[in-house]
């Protein structure tokens, strides 16, 4: 059973991820994993006292923090006042010299350190004793053993304040990209009994009636059961312009209604609607780990022993195989520790992530998780289903090419009584082309023959609807064809119109460099009619399932593979490609259990803007991972020759973390990306 834990008051994501890593090596615990932005654990266990095993691993670690079932907002976010306490002492000691200088500095110290020098008393004796409060207060103890005592205040005055605004930017943030997936209903106004009552939205059964009023979300996937109105689907599908329904439309759930108040019937319940499982996809995305955040995790597994190693040899080794000065070396050593801590990275990457995924959701593309989105970014083949997909997916019948002496009207009429019992698509589309109501008195016998055609007795005569040796006619001729009496009377051109995105669409993925492939289980002539109105050289026509999924993996073995299908019957194919896309099946189980980004519109315009999204973070990812590491190591160099200071040391630590935090942000506030 997985369960969600909340662990309020931790603000270290270095300490975060040795929580889940000590949790993953329990007995008794099967899953762990830990958002290290919001602080949220998921942990898979059997066992019934889960709570009390999570508490003393968390404890063990980090003792003043709580941990709870639910998560808690934090509505403000004020200046702690004995950090300001610190503040005015550090600024009054520039004034005095002398001893009173010293006091002021050290009430400065320990006002504005004290959370830090408790937190790492707590941790002195515990196995996680290379934590930044520990090796933040061994630092500023050094400082003060050499008598630098304003520079130890300034060193822990400093390191609070950027850890302030570190955690001011990543709360920020959090409710910013939360509010692009603000979805949420907490009531539902149902009619029962002759009335309307509000209820919580779980609480609704399929077949219910709701009330939605202007301005109201649809809590549940609905049909219209009265009235008329407009809806704004963009929350869901990324699209601005209005969506008119009416009675007998599909409504689905986290629409916002606009115009008019309206009766829905429900078709699901709450939790297998749409907005629940949009809301449970991006709430779990971060949980999901890219590779870089994987390496993140491993580098700051050994990066922090290392560099206390390194510092340790960097007293030790001049003072006593080269006779230096001891103060000399400690004070470099001191730098050493202050950089030592890699939480610029281990809190700027996963946010990236949570920007860039929260970015695309905003577009109407949900992406399951970080290895997701970095992998789209390397993608160099992109293989597209034909129908549903590049296509509308619905037969209409284009043109009536009727035998001379043969009334176009009356083939049609009886074609469509013959195929009037059918439930083959293009069966429904030659009903629907005659559109009038069929009297089936007139119908007599009627027979289906599987992939051949339809024979039926209209009005006591022989119809056969059909493929054209089927009817009597020449073999292997092109449409559907239909014989009266053994006589041959025509044929219609049945097509599945091609979207009105996907020109485009194909266009600016050739542009980006992709290579583009249409994979169908359709015949090769229909294939090869829609590969030609849109560009695309490569295709393959009249393909089973297994044998597109052979395709994917061939290609596979030497390139990266997206494949976009309708996530119904392609199930296979788009768990076999590296990143695989469904288009439109939010509601659909197959598409959110085999694809790795769903698209929630049923267009494939979202795809180059999920391409572009996953670029652009992918880049500020490296950015983040060259800066923070680049500037520690340089500060490391500079520290051991000599040259820079603990000032410049603290900057190396919190005030990179903070620029990370602010860069990984860009992701979000460039909504254009």
């Amino acid at each position: 059973m997985k369960t969600n834990w909340y662990l309020h008051g931790l603000n270290c994501a270095n300490c975060a991820l040795k929580i889940e890593e000590e949790l993953k090596q329990h007995p008794l615990v099967e899953e762990a994993a830990i958002d290290p932005v919001r602080f949220r654990l998921v942990v898979k266990s059997k066992e019934a006292q889960i709570a009390s095993i999570i508490e003393e691993i968390v404890y063990r670690h980090e003792s003043h923090v709580e941990v709870r079932r639910e998560a808690l907002e934090r509505e403000s976010f004020p200046v702690p006042k004995l950090l300001i306490v610190s503040l005015v002492l550090f600024a009054a000691s520039f004034f005095f010299e002398g001893h009173f200088k010293t006091a002021l500095a050290m009430g400065a110290y320990f006002f504005g350190g004290h959370r830090v020098i408790q937190a790492a008393a707590r941790t002195f004796f515990t196995r996680d004793v290379f934590n930044e409060n520990f090796l933040m207060t061994l630092a500023t103890f050094g400082a003060i053993y050499l008598g630098e005592f304003a520079e130890a205040a300034a060193v822990m005055l400093f390191f609070e304040i950027g850890e302030y605004f570190q955690d001011l930017a990543v709360e920020r943030s959090k409710k910013s990209i939360s509010a692009l997936m603000d979805l949420r209903c907490d009531r539902a106004r149902v009619e029962r009994n002759g009335e309307v009552i509000e209820v919580d939205p779980a609480e609704v059964s399929p077949g219910e009636i709701l009330l939605v009023v202007p301005g109201e979300r649809v809590p549940i996937d609905s049909v219209v059961w009265q009235g008329e109105t407009t809806l704004d689907t963009s929350s869901m599908s990324g699209e601005a312009m209005p969506v008119y329904v009416e009675e007998g439309s599909d409504v689905l759930s986290g629409s916002i209604n606009r115009t008019h108040a309206v009766k829905l019937k429900t078709v699901k319940t709450y939790q297998d609607s749409a907005l629940a499982r949009v809301l449970e996809m991006v709430e779990n995305a971060s949980l999901k780990k890219a590779p870089t955040e994987r390496f993140i995790t491993r580098f700051a597994r050994y990066y922090t022993p290392a560099v206390v190693v390194a510092a340790l040899l960097l007293v030790l080794i001049p003072v006593f195989f080269f006779a230096q000065a001891f103060e000399v070396w400690l004070y470099r050593a001191l730098i050493f520790l202050v950089v030592s801590c890699p939480c610029a990275l281990v809190v700027s990457i996963p946010l990236a992530f949570f920007a860039g995924i929260g970015t695309a959701s905003a577009h109407g593309i949900l992406i399951k998780g970080g290895s997701d989105l970095e992998m789209l970014a390397s993608i160099e083949t992109i293989a597209f289903d034909k129908t549903g997909t590049l296509t509308e997916g619905r037969f209409a019948l284009q043109e009536i090419l009727a035998e001379p002496g043969i009334d176009a009207d009356d083939m049609l009429e009886m074609a469509a009584y013959a195929e009037s019992l059918s439930s083959h698509p293009i069966a429904q589309s030659l009903v629907k082309a005659y559109g009038k109501v069929i009297d089936h008195t007139r119908l007599g016998s009627m027979r289906e023959f599987s992939g051949s055609g339809v024979h039926a007795e209209v009005g006591g005569r022989e119809v056969r609807v059909g493929k054209s040796g089927f009817v009597g006619a020449d073999d292997n001729l092109p449409g559907i064809h239909v014989s009266v009496d053994a006589e041959y009377w025509g044929s219609f051109v049945v097509e599945d119109a091609i979207k009105k995105s996907a020109a485009s669409t194909i266009d600016k993925l050739k542009k980006m460099g992709r290579e583009i492939l249409l994979l169908s289980g359709d015949a090769s002539v229909h294939v090869e009619q829609v590969a030609d109105a849109l560009g695309i050289e490569k295709f393959y026509g009249g393909l089973l399932p297994d044998e597109k999924v052979r395709h994917i993996e061939e290609i596979a073995r030497m390139k990266k593979v997206l494949f976009v299908g309708d996530g119904i019957n392609d199930a296979p194919v788009l768990a076999a490609s590296d990143v695989g896309v469904a288009m439109g099946g939010v509601g659909s189980d197959a598409a959110l259990e085999a694809a790795d980004i769903v698209l929630i519109s049923d267009e494939i315009d979202k795809l180059p803007k999920a391409i572009e999204i996953s670029h652009r973070t992918k880049r500020i990812l490296f950015q983040n991972i060259i800066f923070a590491i680049g500037v520690k190591v340089l500060v490391m160099i500079l520290g051991a020759a000599g040259i820079a200071n603990m000032w410049l040391a603290v900057f190396a630590d919190v005030g990179v973390a903070l620029l990370a935090v602010l860069n990984s942000l860009r992701v979000f506030f460039d909504r254009s990306a």
